[in-house]
């Protein structure tokens, strides 16, 4: 079978050219007022159209800014959130990240194993206790993570560059207030690995305007992010918005060049499993015509998955397909 375009992206082909008649806008926005949760009663910080584009930053999860500076309390302080005109209950928010970028030199991480990936006897074997902070050097010119710590064995490590986003949400659905730390349907604190520059993240909307958050750089993480962190920065941020009118989805999407994949957030793990592999389901059928049969044997043989963290209040799995396998429509 030969690679398919998801009927999302094709369908944001005509809607930003009918947006008010206008030509999409270019905004740069520089936060000076951050959030710690997810809710609708937070003020917009500004407000686009689909079509346009947003040039702006985010602190890391301690709340400092690119220049060190403590400008929030921590606990993944979000920039936003961005009232996208428009966008109304059962739309679907289609948000591009055209970059991400670290903007300053330093981050840093955790060095211990989280307490949920690991077995409790191991935790109960440690012989390493204390929660050290671990600073970690970032070179955008080699595209390189690295350290030198004597508390470290070996003492230097040094790992590709890989720019992404732990939290991307919209305003919860119930007029609920979350903290910034937790993923859920609305997206949140998802630490998928692979969000990151030239993806489309796709999440429901739930209130008017849809409130969009953004924050929680990392200048890389392993996938489960099983020591409690990525490497924890401040970032440059560019992206884009479209709305897919009437088009509700249940849980978070992402599309890259070779992939389509669903973010499903529980606990327990098992419970992740299941709704991301339920969403994926629906999206076959729905954009790919796959009857739910056809879904399921079709699903048994071609679904992949990541473990996206195992240390949030919930957990996120992700299930993916890869697009080469997937109908031409």
């Amino acid at each position: 079978m030969r690679s398919s375009v998801s009927l999302f992206a094709a369908a944001l082909i005509p809607l930003a050219a009918v947006v008010a008649g206008q030509a999409p806008a270019t905004h740069r926005f520089t936060p000076t007022t951050f959030y710690t949760t997810y809710s609708f009663a937070h003020p917009p910080a500004l407000r686009i159209k689909p079509g346009d584009h947003v040039v702006t930053t985010t602190i890391d999860a301690a709340g400092t800014d690119r220049d060190g500076r403590s400008v929030s309390p921590g606990g993944n302080p979000q920039t936003g959130p961005f009232f996208i005109e428009g966008a109304e209950p059962d739309d679907t928010l289609v948000v591009t990240f055209d970059k991400i970028e670290p903007n300053r030199a330093t981050g840093y991480s955790g060095s211990l194993m989280a307490p949920y990936a690991v077995t409790p006897q191991a935790i109960a074997a440690r012989t390493d206790r204390d929660a050290r902070r671990m600073i970690w050097n970032i070179d955008r010119t080699k595209g390189i993570v690295w350290i030198d710590s004597p508390d470290l064995t070996p003492s230097h490590l040094e790992l590709p560059l890989r720019p992404m986003l732990g939290c991307v949400a919209v305003a919860p659905a119930r007029k609920e207030a979350i903290t910034a730390i937790t993923p859920g349907a609305f997206g949140g604190n998802m630490d998928y690995a692979g969000l990151n520059a030239g993806v489309k993240l796709m999440l429901p909307v739930n209130e008017p305007g849809a409130l969009l958050f953004i924050g929680d750089g990392h200048a890389r993480m392993g996938e489960g992010e099983a020591a409690g962190t990525g490497v924890e920065t401040s970032m440059d941020v560019e992206f884009t918005v479209a709305l897919l009118k009437k088009r509700s989805i249940a849980w978070p999407r992402v599309e890259n060049d070779t992939h389509i994949m669903v973010l499903g957030s529980a606990r327990p793990l098992l419970e992740a499993f299941q709704l991301a592999t339920t969403e994926m389901q629906k999206w076959l059928m729905a954009d790919y015509g796959f009857s739910e049969r056809g879904a399921s044997t079709f699903m048994g043989q071609a679904l992949e998955y990541e473990i996206a963290n195992v240390v949030d209040p919930n957990f996120t799995v992700v299930a993916k397909m890869r697009k080469t396998l997937l109908p031409r429509r």
